[in-house]
Order: structure tokens, then C-alpha cells, then sequence
């Protein structure tokens, strides 16, 4: 054997190390997020709620119809998304607020106007919905295709 080949050799063995301890690494943090609720007196892991606040489907289609929108009332968005009812989309968007993702301004106005529009925040968490929204139409005819086989 060549030194060369030998070389070749052990600069594979180092590349599949190193994944192998990032993928350590990686499932160590992600088992932490459950390991910190069951330590906390009252099982809430913030990493867990913000996570299960933020996920839903009506929160991340909000996000992703203001961030393309800019500011919208209350019936834009609702015809926006389409398929939410006007209680879940109140619930939603006061979620939202209260977190710090979208600003609500009132106008004192007959009848009533209200806006809403993502804040600083709102904008940094829409830039990570984006990369998943990325991801999903990267994968969707994958996606599409394996769940055609599963029905059959």
C-alpha cells in the first residue's frame, strides 16, 4: 500500500467521525428540549411551547401571508388563507401578538380598522417558515408520490 492510499484511507475514516459526532451531537441537543420539561416544577420547557405556539398550521400560514403582504386587516387575511374560521384566526393572531410576532394598530375609525403586521420578530421567524417552505417544494412531489403508494 502507498503512503498516498493510505492516506486517502484514514481521511475517510476522520469524515465519517466527524459525522457521525455532529449526529451525536445533534440528537443530544434535540433529547435536551424534552429532558428540560421533565426536569421544570411545572413540565414546560420553553423551547417546547414557543415551538408548539409558533408550528400550527394557522400561526405559520399567518406569517407567511403577512410576510408577503405587509399589513393586512382582519378579512384580508382571513380570505388570504381561506379555509380558517374567524375564531381560530382571532385566536391565532392575538397568539401572535402576544409573542411579539405581529403588531396589531387600531384606527379610531366608524367602523372600526385594524392592521396587522409582523414585527422585527416576526420577520426573523419568517425568514426560518421560508426555509422550510423551501424544503417543502424542494420535496413535494416526493412527498406526493410516496403517499400515492401508501393508499394503494
Amino acid at each position: 500500500m502507498s503512503k498516498k492510499e493510505g492516506t486517502a484511507g484514514i481521511l475517510r475514516h476522520m469524515e465519517v467521525t466527524l459525522v457521525d459526532n455532529q449526529a451525536t451531537a445533534g440528537e443530544k441537543k434535540y433529547k435536551e428540549i424534552f429532558a428540560r420539561a421533565k426536569e421544570s416544577r411545572n413540565g414546560v420547557c420553553p423551547v417546547r411551547d414557543i415551538m408548539v405556539r409558533i408550528s400550527d398550521k394557522w400561526s405559520v400560514l399567518t406569517i407567511l401571508l403577512l410576510g408577503g403582504s405587509g399589513k393586512l386587516r382582519f378579512n384580508e387575511i382571513l380570505h388570504g388563507i381561506g379555509d380558517v374560521s374567524q375564531r381560530m384566526l382571532t385566536v391565532t393572531l392575538r397568539h401572535l401578538e402576544e409573542d411579539g410576532f405581529v403588531t396589531r394598530k387600531v384606527f379610531a375609525e366608524v367602523p372600526p380598522r385594524v392592521e396587522y403586521e409582523l414585527t422585527e420578530l416576526g420577520h426573523s421567524l419568517l425568514r426560518q417558515v421560508g426555509i422550510l417552505t423551501d424544503w417543502a417544494e424542494a420535496n413535494a412531489q416526493q412527498i406526493v408520490n410516496k403517499r400515492k403508494k401508501a393508499v394503494h
